[in-house]
């Protein structure tokens, strides 16, 4: 038999279509990678090459490297990206965080409230607060309707939080040495101790 190239020659689309690995999807049992048997199926099909040929190349198919997909990103990468400024995301993070959200409506509009939020955050922006409650509340977003809800119960001073210099960093600070110092004494000293304590420790 001559070995001239048919239609049916390893490497071309019929052959290709012919062999086939088992996945998940097509199961070891429906697969055909044994080369007697690919060689007895195109035979019919017009094949007139050697077995030999076709077991080489079912020998050199079965160890080529396959591609390799790429991984999803981590929930917690994402969540990165998403708080982060865009500007300091690298042009690759930008791209797929762009790529994520195009196929996902609901993370979309809640990366857009974030930044948002942010915004007025940082640039204490804090009259903008009613008009971002209203887009939240019209986006199907529970998680941040819960939030929103909290926020409407103290509007007032959310408001004046976002948007006045001052906060109560200062008090939280003595509050939070005030606890570290009650729990260094615990069981160890009297209350006269641990008021010279609060009162005199810088």
């Amino acid at each position: 038999m001559s070995d001239s190239p048919t239609a049916s020659e390893p490497g071309t689309p019929r052959f290709t279509r012919c062999w086939k690995p088992a996945t998940a999807a097509v199961p070891s049992g429906a697969n055909c990678t044994n080369a007697w048997k690919l060689w007895e199926e195109i035979v019919p099909l017009g094949y007139r090459g050697s077995y030999g040929r076709v077991s080489a190349y079912l020998r050199e198919k079965r160890t080529s490297p396959r591609p390799v997909a790429a991984q999803p990103p981590a929930p917690r990468v994402v969540t990165r990206w998403i708080l982060s400024r865009p500007e300091k995301l690298t042009e690759i993070e930008q791209l797929r965080l762009k790529t994520i959200l195009a196929n996902c409506p609901e993370l979309d509009a809640l990366t857009g409230h974030i930044r948002s939020f942010a915004q007025m955050l940082t640039e204490r922006q804090g009259e903008r607060l009613p008009q971002w409650l209203d887009a939240v509340r019209r986006d199907d977003l529970p998680s941040l309707h819960t939030l929103a809800a909290g926020i409407e119960r103290d509007r007032d001073a959310v408001i004046a939080g976002l948007t006045l210099p001052w906060n109560s960093g200062v008090v939280e600070g003595h509050v939070n040495r005030i606890k570290m110092l009650k729990r260094q004494m615990f069981g160890r000293a009297g209350c006269a101790l641990l008021r010279k304590r609060v009162l005199l420790a810088p």
